[in-house]
């Protein structure tokens, strides 16, 4: 592990902060992306470890957040390339849903949910976008897109889930 602590402890400091700051927003993006609680819980464990163990060599070019947030990514890419995940069924319920940091209605509850059903390059803009708050360039160094693509992925995104949204309210 590259953390060395000083006398002062700054590096743990800064670490505890960060996840202070990130645990409920890392949980919740993490579920949405692979639909499983115990996994997503696992996802930040495992984004945490590697924080921590890469803390000292952060240089600044992003937001802690956005660091953070690519690391939760790849994680989550890391797990579904495995073969237990391709055959693990992950249909999502909204009691399965872990508590969101604000409160929000029954139809907020269903928009996460028809999120969670879009393609997986869809799905991740728009967790990053709306979710996480992270601008057009700063998802597009997360994702190592273009900001041409990730506007363009928002903007399918939008199109799928106003249809998918509209056609629930027909029913």
């Amino acid at each position: 592990m590259s953390v060395i602590m000083g006398p002062d402890n700054t590096i743990e400091k800064r670490f505890e902060r960060m996840v202070g700051e990130s645990q409920a927003a890392l949980l919740r993006t993490c579920y949405l992306y692979l639909r499983d609680r115990a996994l997503a819980e696992d996802a930040v464990q495992e984004t945490y470890l590697k924080a921590l163990r890469y803390l000292s060599d952060f240089r600044g070019e992003s937001s802690e957040k956005t660091w953070l947030m690519k690391i939760a990514i790849n994680t989550c890419r890391d797990i579904q390339r495995s073969a237990w995940f391709r055959h693990h069924d992950r249909r999502i319920t909204p009691e399965m849903l872990p508590e969101a940091i604000e409160e929000y209605e029954q139809k907020d509850e269903r928009i996460t949910l028809f999120i969670a059903q879009l393609p997986q390059k869809l799905k991740e803009v728009v967790l990053l976008y709306y979710y996480q708050e992270l601008s057009v360039k700063e998802i597009a160094k997360v994702l190592n897109i273009s900001q041409s693509s990730v506007s363009g992925r928002l903007k399918r995104a939008k199109e799928k889930l106003k249809y998918e949204i509209g056609g629930a309210n027909d029913e």
